[in-house]
């Protein structure tokens, strides 16, 4: 991958939280194959472009692998968060590092993403995160299935992380870009959703 794993002990992978509550703590997951963390510039970035919109958030990670987003909103005052993913190791780490930092209202759900998106009651979220594991053409889908379903909110923030650029992915067309970044081969895009389709 473009983007290395930081290296911990016993073959496991770390990360570090940024900002917030629990800004300067370093998490293990393991360092399975596909799990890649947002690197912290990355992280650092978004997490800037979102700095008025995270506190008391309902947040989404669907594809949340070893949940360095998701634990990022968390820690920044995020109201709730849900984390899915198929990798059971990953969420089981998941779930220990949750409960180390005495987080109540961080939710993990071990899934198939896509289906849960279409099979599951929708909850509306005000901010979605989309990184999927690469060239499995995973995002459009996850995409049309947030819109169809209704799982956002009437102005949802959607961040996106591909490894092409997002705009030619195909898109709902009423999601607006934000802003657009490259880091390395990573491509990594903000949305906002308006409730009007636009030609």
């Amino acid at each position: 991958m473009a983007n290395p794993r930081p290296k911990g002990h016993n073959g496991l992978g770390q990360l570090r939280i940024i900002g917030g509550e629990w800004g300067s703590r370093r998490l293990t997951f393991p360092d399975a194959p596909g799990l890649r963390p947002t690197p912290d510039r990355v992280r650092e970035t978004l997490f800037n472009w979102l700095a008025t919109h995270i506190e008391g958030a309902r947040v989404l990670d669907v594809f949340t692998g070893s949940g360095a987003l998701y634990l990022e909103a968390l820690s920044r005052g995020a109201g709730m968060a849900l984390a899915l993913d198929n990798n059971a190791e990953a969420l089981a780490s998941l779930r220990r590092n949750l409960d180390m930092l005495g987080c109540t209202v961080g939710q993990v759900s071990h899934t198939d993403s896509l289906r849960y998106l279409e099979t599951q009651t929708p909850a509306q979220f005000d901010l979605v995160f989309l990184d999927p594991p690469f060239h499995q053409n995973l995002l459009p889908a996850a995409c049309a299935l947030l819109e169809a379903r209704q799982w956002l909110a009437e102005s949802a923030w959607i961040y996106t992380e591909s490894e092409i650029s997002p705009s030619s992915v195909g898109l709902p067309g009423n999601w607006r870009l934000h802003r657009e970044k490259k880091a390395g081969q990573v491509y990594y895009a903000l949305w906002q959703r308006s409730a009007e389709v636009t030609a």
